[in-house]
């Protein structure tokens, strides 16, 4: 046992001691997440602890002073700067301190604890005509501790100013243990036992704060967005002493902030949106003091990349609204009633028309433009992150701010920095408080690539100073600018901040490297030149393979969302960071790397963090990064289980094509054998969960049948693919999707007998895929051109991207860009003039989720609502079942939680609607979870059928 491990140990057990019940998780597999947040910098820690109370919290500074380990807080772990990582202990609040205490909306107050989501505040005082101002893009998964941590600001920030702003008092333990509220009086104890410390705290802040007032008053709070050193311009006299707003911004650097009472805002009665197109950001930035006379709630910038990406990874539906231009603003202005607020708003674009430098200015009035724009700035660092052509941006630069009259002279002059250094930025940000983020192009594996960004990131302070600007304007001094306050501050202030610090935490264990006594920028770099990783798949978009592909995650975290798209299932049903996307992705780097996960692809750390992902395919759309976990995974599957025994449901499940096909051959035997105790046996003899039904066989006959009774004298234009769950399962729908297409002006001649292999590869059995998929891809390209139109969702997804990209030949890529949903055929292939049969005017729906990340654009609920659907109630979400995973029998559990975050609420409430759901894994998991109410899900083609007397009376 070595030293280290012998200390490790005596840690956690000392915490056993002084906080029975604490969970403290230690090792690459639990920890190896957590060296990471959503800036440039890995640091492993040595354990992450999850405390459930403030009195957890004082256990764990009191056994980390003892053994003199460091103590970094963390919320969300979307840090940009790296203030949420650190080397010795991780106190994650988001797990278990995440209650909302109280909210007086008399006094518009809401008492919080640090791990609380900003969205869930703000939906619970949306209930009462209130809301939390500050709005950063991460809203969906920050927490309101990490908002403090860094003094956060957001999109409206031109009206809601800082966190800072909306803070009454927090709820702090001192770096020794000492619990104390922090409010804008002072500081006081919670146990009178500590009233004496607490006493002598506060007056040595008072004596450094006198000692230093005119360095204070000279060289703090010069601009809105100041946020780079500690804010001691709130302890000033004038200021009242207030001691709560200047531990907003700290880092988790004097204090651990455990709870907070924050002032909240009245929601607006009435909003508008507009945006204006410029020529280049620059161009932007002249309009804004003209834009600001206006009184906006909000002025956001960002520039053609972000756009381009947004359209390249989620189609060219993603964002409409914008005009002309190769750089928008996004102008909000609020009032008590519509009408003011779009007088305001034209007023507005004639003022900017005047000026000269518009391309382009429209009000946005549909709410869903409107969400649809917000999202892709929202999205903003994680699109530039990876953008079209296949260019990575890094921050480190992300976060500066100058006086907004001052933002397009900086803007000037950081282009020609980045040209002068040969680098590249993507641009956006909140232009109407003058804060601006970039990515750029550092190359920070080679030792050339980081001396040109340490020369750049030194030249990068000196011109934002030049403008009277700060380093950060909201993100914090983190890991990535802490080194270069001495070029924004007078040594006297860095002295300053240096004694603030030491009187909180005179031994320097928390957050260490932060804002004091900082580390070189360049050090802790997460990213280093790696070898190349053999694999099965292509991975033709990432640059270094594997790698590169894996590397594609930076942290930006919205896999942590509770709502919004369907990424990612299994972390909304454990909350654990390990079962998000990102945990896993970071895993995976971990394993390339080498160092604390050592045994590659045999590592059993990463096979656990893999273990609940449900292969949705979700974070392949949703991430704005297009991080692509269910094709990880597989890989991984596939090099792990290489030579030697697989688990038992690969071998039943994975081959399920080919069981299912013998089986059509006596499938009613074999049904009532499935029905009675044997079928219990062979289950679990499969790895197969006994809790569900197993699906019954349909007869070869009974396929032969209905195509039999579908088929039409009309020339074939298209070849529907009947693929194997279709024809194992549910041969009624390719008889319906037949008739339905014939009907549609699409006749088809079926093809039967092929696979798209999809169940090889969720199961990570990639040779036996690519056999499967070089035989599929030999029988349709040959020659004919015509679309292939598949009824099963998972399986045209497969053959549109899993099956090029593991075979990586022309012959796959042409097939692949034959393929179209059932959905997609009628929305692009049918005639004009068809109109279906009369259909129902509310129907639920679950959309598969494979057809949600791939078929962008071609969504069922929108072509339902062209037919006439009036309201369509889709279940927002992933079923749960996800193919073989809700089958096997560990997952059974996380798949029927998941089923209960969307789809079972949906069936709770049908009220006798029809449910749709073309995915056979989609109906299989609502059939279970209908019991015995006589509820069936309807394919699309079933509920379109025009040979069925009723919607869903499919023979």
């Amino acid at each position: 046992m070595t030293t280290a491990t012998r200390d490790l140990a005596g840690l956690t057990a000392r915490l056993a001691e002084l906080a029975p019940g604490l969970r403290v998780e230690t090792g690459p597999g639990a920890t190896g997440p957590y060296a990471y947040d959503a800036s440039n910098y890995r640091v492993p820690p040595r354990a992450v602890a999850f405390p459930r109370t403030a009195d957890d919290v004082v256990a764990v500074l009191r056994a980390c002073r003892e053994a003199g380990v460091p103590v970094t807080a963390r919320g969300g772990g979307t840090s940009m700067a790296g203030n949420a990582v650190g080397p010795g202990v991780v106190l994650d609040f988001s797990r278990y301190m995440n209650r909302i205490l109280d909210i007086d909306a008399q006094a518009r107050t809401a008492r919080v604890e640090a791990g609380v989501v900003l969205d869930a505040l703000r939906s619970a005082t949306a209930l009462h005509g209130l809301d939390f101002g500050p709005d950063p893009s991460s809203h969906s998964r920050c927490t309101l501790g990490g908002m403090i941590g860094n003094d956060a600001c957001g999109n409206r920030s031109v009206r809601d100013g800082r966190t800072s702003g909306h803070v009454v008092a927090l709820e702090i333990v001192t770096a020794d243990g000492v619990r104390a509220v922090a409010d804008h009086a002072g500081l006081h104890a919670l146990d009178p036992a500590d009233a004496g410390a607490v006493a002598r705290l506060e007056a040595d802040l008072k004596r450094l704060v006198g000692e230093h007032l005119a360095l204070i008053r000279t060289e703090l709070g010069r601009i809105p967005r100041q946020v780079s050193g500690y804010q001691l311009q709130h302890l000033l006299p004038e200021n009242g002493f207030d001691l709560a707003r200047a531990l907003v911004g700290t880092e988790g650097t004097c204090a651990v902030v455990t709870a907070a009472t924050v002032r909240l805002v009245a929601t607006a009665q009435a909003s508008t949106l507009l945006t204006l197109g410029y020529g280049d950001v620059v161009e932007a930035a002249e309009d804004v003091p003209q834009i600001l006379r206006f009184a906006p709630s909000a002025v956001e910038g960002m520039d053609e990349a972000i756009v381009a990406t947004m359209r390249a990874r989620r189609g060219p539906d993603s964002v409409t609204g914008l005009p002309e231009g190769r750089a928008w603003l996004y102008v909000e202005l609020e009032g008590d009633d519509r009408a003011t607020v779009n007088a305001r708003a034209e007023e507005l674009l004639d003022a900017l028309k005047v000026l000269g430098r518009l391309t382009g200015g429209r009000v946005v009035e549909s709410p869903a433009e409107r969400r649809s724009l917000w999202r892709v700035r929202e999205d903003g660092a994680g699109l530039a992150a990876r953008l079209v052509d296949g260019g990575e941006s890094w921050p480190g630069w992300e976060d500066a701010a100058v006086a907004p009259a001052d933002l397009a002279a900086y803007l000037r002059g950081f282009r020609k920095l980045l040209a002068a250094h040969e680098l590249t930025g993507v641009l956006y940000g909140h232009f109407g408080a003058g804060c601006v983020h970039v990515r750029i192009d550092f190359d920070m594996a080679t030792d050339a690539g980081r001396t040109v960004m340490r020369r750049f990131l030194s030249e990068a302070a000196a011109l934002v100073v030049e403008h009277g600007g700060t380093l950060s304007g909201e993100h914090g001094d983190g890991r990535a600018r802490s080194e270069l306050l001495t070029v924004m501050y007078s040594h006297r202030m860095i002295a300053a901040f240096a004694a603030f610090k030491k009187t909180f935490d005179p031994e320097g264990l928390l957050n260490p490297g932060v804002i004091i006594d900082p580390a070189p920028l360049d050090t802790d770099l997460a990213l280093r030149e790696l070898p190349l990783v053999e694999t099965t798949f292509g991975f033709p978009h990432d640059e270094d393979g594997f790698a590169g592909a894996v590397r594609r995650c930076v942290g930006v975290g919205r896999c942590r969302s509770d709502s919004g798209g369907v990424m990612c299932p299994s972390y909304r049903a454990t909350g654990e960071e390990n079962d998000s996307t990102r945990g896993r992705a970071r895993m995976l780097q971990e394993m390339v790397r080498g160092e604390a996960v050592t045994d590659g692809w045999r590592s059993t750390e990463v096979r656990d963090a893999l273990d609940l992902c449900l292969s949705c395919k979700a974070c392949s759309s949703d991430c704005p990064v297009g991080v692509d976990m269910a094709t990880y995974k597989a890989e991984f599957l596939h090099q792990h289980y290489k030579g030697r025994l697989r688990p038992r449901s690969h071998y039943s499940l994975g081959w399920l094509p080919k069981t299912s096909a013998l089986a059509g051959y006596a499938a009613r035997p074999i049904n009532l054998l499935l029905r009675g105790p044997f079928g219990k046996l062979l289950a679990r003899l499969g790895g197969v969960t006994t809790k569900r039904r197993i699906p019954a066989f349909a007869s070869r006959r009974a396929l032969r049948k209905t195509l039999r009774a579908a088929k039409t004298t009309e020339p074939a234009k298209a070849v529907l693919f009947v693929d194997s769950f279709t024809r194992a399962f549910r041969p009624q729908v390719a008889g319906a999707a037949s008739r339905v297409l014939a009907d549609a002006g699409i006749p088809c001649t079926p093809r039967d007998g092929l696979c798209c292999g999809l169940t090889w590869v969720s199961t990570g059995q990639l040779s036996v895929a690519r056999r499967i998929m070089a035989r599929t891809v030999a029988a349709l390209d040959d020659g004919d051109d015509r679309p292939v139109i598949v009824a099963e969702p998972s399986c045209a997804a497969a053959l549109k991207r899993d099956v090029p990209e593991l075979l990586g030949t022309e012959a796959a890529r042409r097939v692949a860009d034959r393929v179209h949903t059932f959905t997609g055929a009628l929305t692009d292939l049918a005639d004009q003039g068809w109109t279906p049969p009369p259909l129902p005017g509310n129907v639920v729906l679950q959309t598969h989720c494979h057809e949600y990340a791939t078929f962008k654009g071609r969504r069922p609920a929108d072509l339902l609502r062209r037919l006439g659907v009036r309201k369509v109630d889709e279940a927002e979400g992933c079923c749960g079942l996800a193919g073989n995973f809700g089958f096997e029998a560990q997952h059974y559990d996380t798949s029927m939680a998941v089923a209960d975050l969307a789809l079972g609420p949906r069936l709770d409430q049908l009220d006798g609607r029809p449910v749709i759901a073309d995915g056979f894994s989609c109906a299989t998991q609502i059939d279970h979870l209908a019991g015995d109410r006589d509820v069936r899900a309807l394919h699309l083609a079933e509920l379109l059928d025009p040979a069925a007397d009723q919607p869903g009376e499919t023979t």
